[in-house]
């Protein structure tokens, strides 16, 4: 059954009524959500918001625009509620007044290279030394910027310093032998 709204509000008070009165599967989504910039935000709410519930079996993601869009959101949805473990996960900080690298050029940079990996990998880009490895302890790898230098780690512990203009391809590094090592294990 699908109740499908261009509205969020209205289509979650039609799935959660439809879900108390019915076992059929309901089939989720928020129909003309938009463009990419509203219609993800939209979908993430009301797709989100049902699933996090526990209500829902499949689910559709009508962007205007590009249907891979579509499927990677719909992806980072389930991902992001931990429904499915599939592809790399950004983590990247918002910034904040001890930032010195142009942290979002890099943060696009690694999400362009990670796009299309199926391996399931964490992935932290920080914007300083002080604080960056230990909030993103969790990620399996993670650089950590900051006046002309950076860290690269593991799990939140330091493996070297490097110069800024090697962060990236020193990162990629990481994240392929990373890889590898989980293939041969």
């Amino acid at each position: 059954i699908s109740l499908k709204a261009h509205d969020v509000p209205l289509t979650l008070a039609a799935y959660r009524l439809m879900s108390e009165r019915t076992d059929y599967p309901l089939h989720l989504g928020i129909t003309e959500a938009g463009t990419a910039g509203t219609g993800i935000i939209k979908s993430a709410v009301g797709v989100g918001a049902l699933l996090a519930e526990g209500i829902g079996d499949t689910i559709r993601i009508s962007l205007t625009g590009d249907p891979v869009v579509e499927v990677r959101t719909a992806n980072e949805i389930l991902k992001a509620l931990g429904l499915k473990e599939y592809g790399p996960t950004l983590v990247a900080c918002p910034t904040c007044g001890r930032t010195s690298i142009d942290l979002a050029s890099i943060a696009e940079k690694v999400e362009e290279r990670l796009r299309g990996m199926e391996d399931p990998i964490e992935v932290a880009v920080m914007g300083c030394v002080v604080n960056g490895p230990g909030e993103a302890r969790g990620a399996d790898v993670g650089i950590a910027g900051g006046n002309g230098e950076g860290l690269i780690f593991r799990k939140g512990e330091v493996i070297r310093k490097v110069k800024e203009e090697e962060l990236l391809p020193e990162l990629f590094r990481e994240i392929d032998a990373i890889l590898e090592e989980r293939k041969r294990s």
